[in-house]
Formats: C-alpha cells, structure tokens, sequence
C-alpha cells in the first residue's frame, strides 16, 4: 500500500520509519523543510521536498498514494484533506483541534474514501477505550478519561519537559473543553476542575483540556450522564501554567506562550505515557466499574522513540493497516470509537498498549 506521510516532525517521522520498516507499506516522507526531512533514518521512507500550501504540488504527489496520514499542525490539516478527496485519497490526521476535526467530517460526507481524523493517542486510542468498557454495561453513569505524557526524571518548577508539538500543548491549555454533564453536551474552560489520584502509590493531579475526547461526546449523548478528558501531570503542574495562561493572559498571546515555553522546558526522550479510563454504570443489577490503565515507557536513548512517539504514531499506524487488512471501511467518515479494540490490540502496531 503507498502511503505519504504529511509533516516530517518527530511523529511524522516515526510513523513512516513504523510503516516503512514492516515491509507492507511503500512511504513518502513530505515536508517543506529539506533539513526536517534528513533529521534521521527513515527505515527505507521516501523523501519529497513539497509546500502543502501549493494545492497543485500536493495533488500531484498524493496522486500517486493510497493513503495520506497528516502529522502537521492544525492549521495546514484543510488543505491536505482538501488535496485527500480531489486526489481520491483515504486520509487520516493526528489533531486534537477539534475545530479542525468538524471541517473534516463535513469535508468527508459523501467522500469515495475514508476520512478519519484525530488518530493519536487522545484524541484517538482513548476513546476506542471508552467505547469497549460501555458496551460492557447496561446503563452507564460515568465516563472519565485521564491521559499524560509525563517525563520521567522532572527537575523544574513546572516538574515538566515537551515530549511533543509546543502548538497541540498550548491548545490544550487555551481551548475549550467539551464534556457531558447531566446528560448535555457542554463546554467549560479549560484548566479547571483540579483534581489528584494515586496511581501505583505515585501522586498525580489532573485537569480539563481541550480535545481529547475526539468525537466520543457525539456519540455517547444520550448513554451517559456525565463523561469529560483531564490531562495528567504531577502535583502544582496546573497552577503554574495557570499563572503563565490565565493571570499572565498568554493564551491570547499564543506566539509569545509558544516562545516562553520553546526556550525554557528541555525536550526530553524520558518520558511516560499514562493512560487511565474508568467507566462506572449498573450491570447486571449492581452498580459497577471497569478500568483500563496502561504506563508506557520512552526508550531514554538519543535515537530511541519517546513514549508519546510511540503511542500516537501506533494508534494511526495500526488503523492504516487495519484499513489494508479490509478490516475498516474503505469510505466516509469514521469515528475512533467506531474501531474494535480487540482489533487494535492485536494489530502488530497497537500492541504497545496491549
């Protein structure tokens, strides 16, 4: 199957190393920058220099390819879906704007292809999660999903280091949060609702951001009474950035936030993703809870994949080959929750949350 991948930053670089180096996929890296596109082996990926903003360099190249994945920011995702349904491409993107997401699925009605956005980790996995524990009850109150890219080793105030795009960061901390409560769709600020755990003895907070949920309250209004997405990170995490967004007011100097964060919080490859959906209803008569939690780890090494690498490049990796196995349908829009998760977890790629 020809595949191009879109962005050549290091998730879109991972998944082509991922799909070239199964030997099932011929893959086309493609980014503006020549530099981003040499930063490390490809596993036997193609490279093509290409604006995405040239709506006829684009099309010419995905009208070669089968499959379009797009791993750049939200902002260019139009116009490679655009250049998907003209080129009669099946596309798949990683972004968490869920404004973006909604232009996509409109884009999509009627598409001879198959559209399907948000395929990370979350937005994207969690809610193939989600979807598995409430078809295991009979009447569902609650549905909480918390999920984290945490480094392993912090040493500053923010007990933080990027592990992943600075843009999707300040998104999530700017955005709008959508969530079900009491049954309605609703959407609150984002950063609010503070709350901590423990998790194998180890302290965590957790608050709302935006984007994680993906399409899930859509498809779960009218199940359940109240579902809503936290992002995890260690105790004060929350009340720091709060200074930095809300009482320093950079969310609406998002270039400037973008700035701060870039030249003072260190990239770090030792980091942990930490998954953690609960799901409590009545089953059988009692009331009842069912979790799915997973820790995964980077592999620490300069050339090695970070955890947040590894888990939001799996999750597109294995639904285009579930798409090549004839397992997804081969056109129009597609919700991740519409995804087994048996599926998932048995695909060669989605075995790093198994």
């Amino acid at each position: 199957m020809k595949v191009a991948v879109a962005g050549a930053g290091k998730i879109g670089h991972t998944v082509a190393e991922m799909l070239a180096e199964s030997g099932d996929f011929d893959v086309s890296l493609l980014d503006h920058n020549p530099v981003a596109l040499a930063a490390r082996p490809l596993g036997g990926a193609r490279t093509a220099v290409v604006d995405v903003a040239d709506k006829g360099a684009l099309y010419g190249l995905l009208s070669d390819a089968e499959v379009v994945i797009s791993a750049l920011p939200h902002f260019l995702e139009a116009m490679v879906a655009e250049a998907a349904l003209a080129a009669h491409v099946h596309y798949f993107n990683l972004t968490e704007d869920m404004p973006t997401a909604k232009r996509i699925q409109t884009l999509a009605a009627g598409a001879d292809r198959l559209f399907m956005p948000q395929c990370g980790l979350a937005p994207g996995f969690v809610a193939i999660v989600a979807s598995h524990l409430v078809q295991q009850f009979d009447e569902v109150h609650e549905v909480r999903l918390r999920v984290g890219a945490l480094p392993q080793y912090p040493d500053n105030a923010l007990k933080y280091n990027l592990t992943w795009s600075v843009d999707g960061l300040i998104n999530e901390y700017c955005n709008p949060c959508e969530a079900i409560h009491d049954g309605a769709i609703v959407h609150t600020p984002p950063l609010e609702g503070l709350e901590d755990f423990l998790l194998d003895g180890v302290r965590y907070e957790a608050f709302s951001t935006s984007g994680g949920v993906g399409t899930l309250c859509e498809s779960l209004l009218g199940r359940v009474r109240t579902l809503n997405y936290k992002t995890i990170r260690y105790p004060g995490h929350r009340d720091r950035i709060w200074m930095l967004a809300r009482d320093l007011r950079l969310c609406q100097r998002r270039e400037v936030f973008k700035d701060v964060i870039e030249h003072a919080v260190p990239v770090t490859r030792q980091d942990v993703v930490l998954i953690f959906v609960t799901v409590t209803g009545l089953r059988d008569g009692l009331l009842s809870q069912e979790s799915f939690v997973r820790r995964i780890y980077g592999d620490g090494t300069p050339h090695g994949r970070s955890a947040i690498q590894k888990t939001t490049a799996s999750g597109v990796c294995a639904l285009v080959d579930l798409l090549r196995e004839g397992d997804l349908p081969s056109r129009g829009f597609l919700r991740q929750e519409e995804v087994a998760l048996a599926d998932v977890l048995e695909n060669r790629f989605g075995q790093v949350y198994a």
